[in-house]
């Protein structure tokens, strides 16, 4: 700060009457008090003009009309800041609700602990790595956030919700790795709103199928970013552009329809271990005997 050319006449003033003290009595405060204001305001001045946070906003994530408006309302830097209003209107168009309760997020920040659980879900990730690639890549999904999402769903699963008679019985109402339900199968026109009880028995079968629910979680994927309005060519990137970040946590919000998912899913999507189990060389390991 002594080199500051802007401050340094003023830090010069301040210093010299602690240092060179005057020999006679009755020394006068005037100049120090006026240096100490001097100082102050063009401290006050350098904080004034440092840049401020880039504000970013997001039109077509709520409603088309927003899209011809100007970057105004709503405007944030953080993805998972979601306004009373855009709360209200995802709400309104597709039922989600708040965060979980305190204690609920307690169990899954523990479960996420355990070392042991942890590495049979990688190792359930490893096997559908192939048509999580595969199907990302026919839809234009980013395959990191449709790992992220089968990590959780993996992650914290619930007993008996991959059991075929549990399924067949109807107790639960979501399945597979993904836990999805028929309902997703209607909106995706695989499944008719007036199915039979036998259609939707096979129908929830068919959820416990892991490349079949897959297929599905990437589906759904496509079908919000349509709804959204979102780009259907581009596959979303967090590290690119603030307003995929918000896109792709508005994707994660719509999947599970709890307010602290999103923050969640996007730490997975940088987890180094998720990164290299869908992104790195495998090579076969060879004795070195052989």
């Amino acid at each position: 700060m002594v080199n500051d050319p802007v401050i340094h006449p003023f830090w010069t003033t301040l210093r010299n009457p602690l240092q060179e003290r005057p020999r006679h009595r009755g020394l006068s405060l005037r100049p120090l008090i006026a240096s100490g204001l001097l100082l102050a305001g063009a401290l006050a001045t350098v904080r004034l003009t440092q840049p401020q946070p880039l504000l970013v906003t997001d039109p077509g994530l709520i409603d088309a009309t927003s899209r011809h408006g100007t970057p105004s309302e709503g405007a944030r830097p953080d993805p998972i800041d979601f306004t009373a209003a855009e709360l209200q209107e995802l709400n309104r168009r597709f039922g989600v609700h708040g965060p979980q309760s305190p204690l609920a997020q307690l169990f899954t920040e523990g479960l996420d602990q355990l070392q042991a659980l942890r590495n049979h879900t990688l190792a359930r990730l490893e096997e559908l790595r192939p048509v999580i690639l595969s199907e990302s890549a026919r839809h234009g999904i980013n395959p990191m956030l449709v790992t992220a999402v089968l990590f959780d769903e993996l992650h914290h699963v619930k007993p008996g919700e991959n059991v075929p008679l549990v399924a067949r019985s109807g107790l639960l109402h979501t399945h597979g790795p993904a836990q999805l339900s028929v309902g997703e199968m209607v909106k995706q026109g695989l499944l008719s709103p007036d199915a039979t009880p036998e259609e939707v028995e096979q129908a929830r079968l068919q959820l416990l199928d892991p490349d079949h629910n897959v297929q599905l979680l990437v589906g759904k994927f496509a079908r919000l970013k349509k709804a959204l309005d979102l780009p259907q060519e581009s596959t979303l990137m967090a590290s690119r552009s603030p307003r995929d970040a918000k896109a792709i946590a508005t994707l994660a919000y719509l999947h599970n329809g709890k307010l602290d998912y999103p923050g969640r899913i996007l730490r997975y999507m940088q987890d180094p271990e998720l990164h290299a189990l869908l992104y790195g060389e495998r090579r076969p390991v060879t004795s070195p005997l052989i």
